[in-house]
């Protein structure tokens, strides 16, 4: 509570950190929604913003509302499920190559230049492809993280080759101490929160690629997110037929989202720079 408290004192992160609380807020509202989102038809078609509809509805005959409030929960549920998978193998990879050295250390570091290096795009578009309308939340989300880790990884594995030479390590070596309790007790609590800052990036990228991906077409498009939003009101034409509310929702949502997740990266980022650190502490000294 007292990070939370400290982070809030920046004006970035307490804008974003409000968009979140929305955008949550909005993802919760999905689940007392009047509407089944996978019938088309319930409601009257290209209807403007009303009283009844508040932000109209679709061609589809979807009420456009409800249909962002699902369409934010998926997107947001997409974006943690890549986010925490590729946390766990970046961790890992990170922390074996850092620590051990040597042959492993080059062999985890290639496989990790070579993932840095590929072409995830195309890899993604030949992916969506294929499987398409085997695609859920949970399997697109994964196949984000199995490309989302390297670079993290690496800034990982540097860190652990940091403490690696800290006394500490060599006098916990010396008594004894076994290596998983050595890794746990002193070397977690100083990468969790370059898990946390890397964490937000790879949210960022999952939901730029799931909108990307499903403009494309290359997405189950039966599921509502902010993609799919997006596919359907341009497959429909919703700008030349002069339906705005259908195209503004989804691009709106998506500039918020955005906005708050790089606010909340550069805020955190800049919370955890030492030196930025010692200024703080310099100030509120000097306040003092």
């Amino acid at each position: 509570m007292t990070i939370l408290r400290e982070l809030l004192r920046d004006g970035r992160f307490k804008f974003a950190f409000i968009i979140l609380c929305v955008l949550v807020s909005l993802a919760i509202l999905s689940f007392f929604s009047p509407y089944d989102m996978s019938k088309w038809n319930v409601v009257p078609r290209d209807m403007p913003p009303s009283m009844e509809h508040i932000l109209g509805t679709n061609s589809k005959g979807q009420d456009v509302f409800w249909e962002m409030t699902f369409a934010i929960r998926n997107s947001l549920l997409l974006a943690v499920i890549a986010a925490a998978f590729s946390r766990i193998i970046a961790v890992i990879v990170g922390l074996v190559a850092g620590f051990k050295g040597g042959s492993t250390d080059r062999l985890l570091m290639s496989l990790n230049d070579s993932f840095i290096v590929i072409p995830v795009l195309p890899i993604l578009i030949l992916l969506g492809s294929i499987l398409k309308e085997r695609l859920s939340i949970f399997s697109l989300g994964l196949v984000l993280a199995l490309f989302g880790w390297a670079w993290d990884a690496r800034v990982i594995r540097s860190q652990i080759l940091s403490l690696r030479e800290r006394e500490f390590t060599y006098t916990a070596i010396l008594s004894g101490e076994k290596t998983l309790e050595l890794i746990r007790k002193e070397y977690i609590p100083f990468i969790i929160p370059i898990i946390f800052a890397t964490a937000i990036n790879n949210m960022f990228w999952a939901v730029g690629m799931e909108v990307t991906l499903a403009i494309l077409g290359l997405s189950n498009l039966t599921i509502p997110t902010l993609g799919t939003m997006l596919y359907w009101a341009i497959n429909y034409q919703a700008m030349l037929l002069g339906y705005w509310w259908w195209v503004a929702t989804p691009v709106i949502v998506s500039v918020f989202l955005f906005v708050a997740l790089y606010l909340l990266s550069v805020s955190i980022s800049e919370y955890l720079d030492p030196r930025t650190r010692i200024q703080r502490i310099g100030i509120s000294e000097g306040v003092k």
